[in-house]
Formats: structure tokens, C-alpha cells, sequence
């Protein structure tokens, strides 16, 4: 039976980990191997790597890094950032990572997604839409490049043309909650849902468990994708790597589906 995913999401820049609020300002947390041994022990359901630098700086995907991490990670691994071509998806996904997200060369090069499904495997391919509310609005806006450029084309739209080019699966990124771990966006959430067949998973805004039950219970089978909440512990944010128990995740399914 399927059920929902709570993937850490874990940014990097410079070779380091880091945590972002609205996009800016990233802020150092550690060595992303040394965290993804602490998800292993704690058996994390998979995990999200996303390199922020590399599109931006137009930088072929860092393979030292990503082979490093695929050998340590013990969980479904997912890599972006700087995947331009069938060929570099191809390599990763030989590195020993799971799937690839392929984010602003997706909205920039549609043809890709289907030439990378073509080569990889459908199953392997997700694309990652970084979102920001339209004013006066009820739609969303997909923004490329860390968000500094406003493709200003619905997410909606995106998505379904996503899955019609052979995208397995999409993650929504929430631009205006990147680290204000204030709630998901439950209402962007249920759209998303609305608007595909593949599975979808959505970042952006998980401050509590709580929040993470509200999403499945909104979303059913939903990966609830986090950052902050995995990376920082109390009111003034210390560092510290976290996550729930099996016997907790299973306790916050239960009360989401029932």
C-alpha cells in the first residue's frame, strides 16, 4: 500500500549545508555528509539534495559530492541543481542516486523533461517548480533561478504540462515560506493534487509534525517534503539534525487518514 513520504530536503551551497528564508540569505548548518549519516540512522523515509548554486552559476552538477553522498545515504535518494542534459541525468542517476530534479532548464527547455524520461526512466524524473502567491491573486506564479526570475506562467499550467512531457513526479517548492516553518500552503497543496495524476511532494513552510499531519490529512498519499524543521530544534532555532520515529510517523498517518 502507498503512503505518504516525509523526505528531509537538505540545501547546498559551496559544498556546505545551509537553510534559506524566502531563498536569501543562506545560512551555514553543517556538512551535508554528516547529516545524511544522522537520516540514516534515524531511517528516513528518503531524502531531497538540492546544490542552489549550480544553475545560478551555470556549473556542471558537482559528481565528488554527489558519488560521496550516494555512497553514505541508506535511503531513496533525490539530486538537483545544474542538470542540463540527458547525459549528466544519466551519470548521477549512475552515481547511485534514485531520481533527479530538474527545476529552471525544465521550465526553460520543456523537450528536456521527456529526453531525460526517455533515457532515465519516467520514474526517475521529477520536476521541482519554485512558487510565489501572484498578488491578488488565487494563482501562482513559477519563478527560475532561485527565484530571480518570474517566468510568469501559472504553476497549474506547469505542472499538468509536467506530466503530459513524462515527469514521474513534481516537487512544489513555496517561495514565500522557504523557512518560515509558519504551516504548508494546504490550499496550493490541494490544487496540485487536483491538477496531476503523478505523485507530488511540497516544500515550504513545515514548522511542527502537526503541520506535516495537516498536510496529508488535506493531500492523502503526499510526500511532505521539509527543511527547517529537520535541520533547527526550538524557539531560537539551534542546529540540530532531526527527525521523527518510525513509531511516530506512523502515529501522525494514523491520525491523518483516520
Amino acid at each position: 500500500m502507498l503512503r505518504p513520504r516525509i523526505p528531509p530536503c537538505l540545501l547546498v551551497h559551496k559544498t556546505g549545508l545551509v537553510k534559506t528564508v524566502g531563498f536569501k540569505a543562506p545560512k551555514y548548518v553543517g556538512d551535508p555528509i554528516n547529516a545524511v549519516k544522522i537520516f540514516n540512522e534515524k531511517e528516513a523515509d528518503e531524502l531531497i539534495v538540492l546544490d542552489i548554486d549550480a544553475t545560478v552559476n551555470n556549473a556542471e552538477p558537482n559528481y565528488r559530492m554527489i558519488a560521496n553522498l550516494a555512497a553514505e545515504c541508506r535511503m531513496p535518494l533525490c539530486y538537483g541543481g545544474g542538470i542540463k542534459t540527458p547525459a549528466q541525468a544519466k551519470r548521477i542517476i549512475s552515481l547511485g542516486v534514485e531520481k533527479v530534479a530538474i527545476s529552471s532548464a525544465a521550465v526553460e527547455h520543456p523537450e528536456l523533461i521527456t529526453q531525460i524520461a526517455d533515457e532515465i526512466g519516467r520514474q526517475s524524473v521529477v520536476v521541482a517548480l519554485d512558487v510565489k502567491k501572484r498578488l491578488f491573486s488565487k494563482d501562482f506564479d513559477v519563478f527560475t533561478r532561485n527565484a530571480r526570475t518570474n517566468t510568469k506562467r501559472s504553476v497549474f499550467d506547469l505542472a499538468a504540462e509536467a506530466e503530459k512531457l513524462g515527469a514521474g513526479e513534481l516537487l512544489i517548492n513555496s517561495i514565500d515560506l522557504d523557512g518560515a516553518m509558519t504551516g504548508y500552503d494546504l490550499i496550493l497543496a490541494a490544487k496540485i493534487r487536483q491538477a496531476v495524476n503523478i505523485p507530488i511532494s511540497i516544500l515550504g513552510g513545515a514548522g511542527s509534525l502537526d503541520d506535516i499531519e495537516a498536510l496529508i490529512r488535506t493531500c492523502g498519499v503526499i510526500g511532505a517534503a521539509a527543511g527547517s524543521l529537520f535541520v533547527f530544534k526550538g524557539a531560537y532555532k539551534a542546529v540540530l539534525i532531526n527527525y521523527p520515529t518510525l513509531a511516530q510517523r506512523d502515529e501522525l498517518i494514523r491520525r491523518a487518514f483516520y
